[in-house]
């Protein structure tokens, strides 16, 4: 088993003890434990805890940084499916298609559709392609994974 696997496990572990939503973690002290560098930490947590494989990350960088994490829980699926379906990159039609279904199927409402497009929309995301459409991608996915909760 590669550091990558045994940091996973060591994190998956931590998030299922857990009583609490979220789960805080400090890189350094993680790195210590691991004996491995805290980038090697942020690699895992970029790679593997993300909205993606069901998770939510918030970090605080600097001394006193930290990382909280909380894994998402649907009933349905359908939004996480709707998650991994997106990739890195998509764009604006799209994401107006995947919202539409959404709210067709009832797994998120009109107004909460409504502010996803908005703040996915060519109009808010004013960058040249391509990184308009991963910028976008990377917003409507962190969106939907909290719009569950």
């Amino acid at each position: 088993m590669g550091m990558s696997d045994r940091i996973e496990a060591f994190i998956t572990e931590l998030l299922k003890d857990s009583a609490d939503e979220w789960t805080e973690l400090r890189r350094n002290e993680l790195a210590s434990v691991f004996g491995c560098v805290p980038s090697q930490i942020n690699y895992v947590i970029s790679t593997r805890f993300n909205p993606e494989h069901g998770y939510i990350v918030e970090s605080k960088r600097g001394g006193g940084g930290y990382l909280r994490i909380k894994q998402v829980k649907y009933g349905d699926g359908l939004i996480m499916e709707t998650i991994r379906s997106v990739g890195s990159s998509i764009d604006e039609r799209s994401a107006k298609a995947h919202l539409a279904n959404l709210v067709r199927q009832g797994a998120v409402d009109g107004k909460t559709a409504s502010l996803i497009f908005c703040a996915v929309s060519d109009a808010s995301l004013a960058i040249e392609q391509p990184a308009r459409d991963k910028l976008r991608a990377n917003i409507f996915k962190n969106m939907l994974a909290n719009a569950g909760n």
